[in-house]
């Protein structure tokens, strides 16, 4: 009997639609003919953007019961950049389980010396860095500056600018040699800022799925 294809689950823990449709189509390129199936799914019960601790964990058990209910995937990725309930997932499930925030820094740290992060927010940036201490890596964090905006308002094409205008800041004033993008949300404008700064970007949901698709090929051998 044929091997059934390999899938990688990404879930979008928030609801805002617009934000998971980014995300799928920042993903494309890591799809090919013969490799696993990327899926990308919306957290219905997730509200419309994860922007402080509240909303980070009321849906880490959403997570939770989402991931121990699906037998079908061998690996799943949560996209959004503060990791919600990360620990507990890998709790429910024995399949490869990612988060962006920790394969986006990970990723930044194979390609630069100091890496910088754009975030939604100012209140953003407490939990990142809280997280950041927890792994043991602020001697290579250059630093964080927000764009001030919702998750929503990140996805949209007028990004951008002001994008460009933060990550100069991250690059100019701040000395990072890589930029991770703070919000799954941002994924599309990975290639035009990379290109506008001259310097690695980093698309954390991207990163994270490269990760599940060596742990996925290794699992079936």
């Amino acid at each position: 009997m044929a091997e059934t294809r390999a899938r990688i689950r990404v879930v979008n823990p928030n609801s805002n639609a617009a934000v998971t449709r980014g995300i799928d189509e920042a993903l494309e390129p890591l799809r090919f003919a013969d490799g696993p199936e990327i899926v990308c799914s919306t957290l219905e019960e997730g509200p419309f953007g994860i922007e402080s601790e509240a909303d980070v964990e009321g849906v880490t058990l959403p997570l939770r019961r989402l991931v121990e209910a699906d037998n079908g995937s061998d690996a799943f990725v949560i996209a959004c950049y503060s990791d919600p309930g990360l620990h507990l997932c890998r709790e429910g499930t024995a399949r490869p389980l990612f988060g962006i925030a920790e394969c986006g820094v990970l990723t930044a740290l194979a390609r630069a010396e100091r890496f910088g992060v754009v975030a939604i927010s100012q209140r953003s940036i407490r939990r990142h860095l809280r997280y950041l201490r927890q792994m043991g890596l602020t001697e290579r964090f250059a630093g964080e500056r927000p764009l001030e905006m919702s998750v929503a308002q990140s996805a949209e094409s007028g990004t951008l600018a002001r994008l460009i205008e933060v990550g100069r800041e991250l690059k100019n004033e701040d000395g990072a040699d890589a930029v991770i993008l703070g919000c799954a949300g941002m994924a599309r404008h990975r290639r035009p800022l990379e290109h506008a700064l001259g310097i690695p970007v980093i698309d954390p949901t991207q990163a994270a799925v490269t990760m599940a698709l060596g742990a996925v090929r290794l699992a079936r051998g």
